[in-house]
């Protein structure tokens, strides 16, 4: 299987190609950024595709991140990732930015809980917590720090990963087991998104963003024109 892996959803504007015939990834790029990402992504994306050697109509799927994350990156990348599967006739499906973090995580040792945190900032925390085997012990969501820590803590002893690892971490109640580790991470690793992305199951349904809140930005009333 060949797959295009998009992420914009956070700190960085990346692109991979996989190739499983071929054993693995064969080309990726990965900038760290907090905005921008629409001017860099599609040409790092035709870099990536040009060192890989391969037209998109070689490819098999195109992958994105969905989030949580960034309004704007979520939506850069999900219109990139829906426009090259569309022009080239291809499948284009979505992963949540929680899952490609804590995945490399899971692989590495199954055994051990993984809590994958991304700063929703005022306080508030997009998390996901993974117990033994990959299983879904908190389903993603947001919440007060607080309520977050309470989360992770409950877990045990995990393993943090995210934008949000050292916030959780340095909230830690002082009574409970320490975390294993913690990884501040600005974006998840694009090649795991690719082989995350190879193995979701294609529903046939286009990608469209998790936000999991509200925009900050609201309208405000009193600048509405009345309806006549």
């Amino acid at each position: 299987m060949r797959v295009l892996a998009i992420d914009t959803a956070l700190e960085a504007c990346s692109a991979a190609v996989l190739d499983t015939e071929q054993g693995g990834i064969v080309a990726h790029e990965q900038m760290p950024m907090q905005r921008g990402h629409a001017e860099a992504l599609m040409p790092l994306i035709k870099r990536v595709m040009d060192h890989a050697g391969l037209a998109f109509t070689e490819l098999d799927r195109v992958a994105v991140t969905i989030g949580p994350g960034s309004f704007t990156g979520l939506r850069v990348g999900i219109a990139a990732a829906r426009g090259i599967a569309l022009a080239a006739g291809k499948p284009a499906v979505g992963l949540s930015t929680l899952a490609a973090y804590a995945t490399p995580l899971i692989a590495a040792d199954d055994t051990i809980p993984v809590v994958a945190a991304i700063d929703a900032r005022h306080e508030q925390v997009y998390l996901q917590v993974f117990g033994p085997g990959g299983r879904t012990l908190v389903a993603p969501r947001i919440a007060p720090l607080r309520e977050a820590v309470r989360a992770a803590a409950n877990s045990g002893a995990p393993r943090i990963v995210g934008t949000a690892a050292e916030l959780i971490a340095a909230a830690w109640p002082a009574d409970e087991r320490k975390p294993r580790a913690v990884e501040q991470k600005g974006a998840p690793d694009i090649d795991w998104v690719a082989q995350v992305g190879a193995a979701v199951a294609d529903t046939g349904v286009a990608p469209r963003p998790l936000y999991l809140k509200a925009p900050d930005a609201q309208p405000q009333e009193a600048t509405q024109l009345s309806r006549r």
